[in-house]
């Protein structure tokens, strides 16, 4: 039985495209992130009574915090993609870096960036 050891072109060609748009997503949400951290709005604490300016500086800090953390995880999805893309154009994409396996095509389109099989994954625990 001859079994598969790499995806077809065609086949890197549809991740690609999954990925494509997936990254494009991203990247909005990102921008999002970021434009909130940067108070592009200009809806911040200024524009309101002295009374409440204190309650809300403070969810204002915690938001800010929150939509930070959101942004790095937001970034290192990114990078994620960005890595799946390379490994598309270097026609290692789909197979598992513990196993040597071939990523089933189930979970490559679920989650785009993997680079583990869900046993090894399962394994790693």
């Amino acid at each position: 039985m001859n079994e598969k050891t790499r995806y077809s072109d065609a086949e890197l060609e549809e991740f690609r495209a999954i990925i494509l748009e997936k990254l494009e997503a991203a990247k909005q949400d990102y921008d999002l992130l970021k434009a909130t951290l940067m108070n592009a709005d200009g809806n911040d604490t200024t524009d309101t009574s002295p009374t409440f300016k204190v309650l809300e500086e403070g969810a204002t800090t915690l938001s800010k915090e929150e939509a930070g953390r959101l942004a790095q995880r937001q970034m290192k999805f990114i990078q994620s993609l960005q890595a799946a893309l390379v490994r598309i154009e270097n026609k290692t994409y789909g197979i598992c870096r513990e196993t040597g396996a071939l990523i089933p095509k189930e979970r490559l389109r679920a989650v785009p960036h993997a680079t583990l099989s869900i046993e090894a994954k399962q394994n790693q625990k």
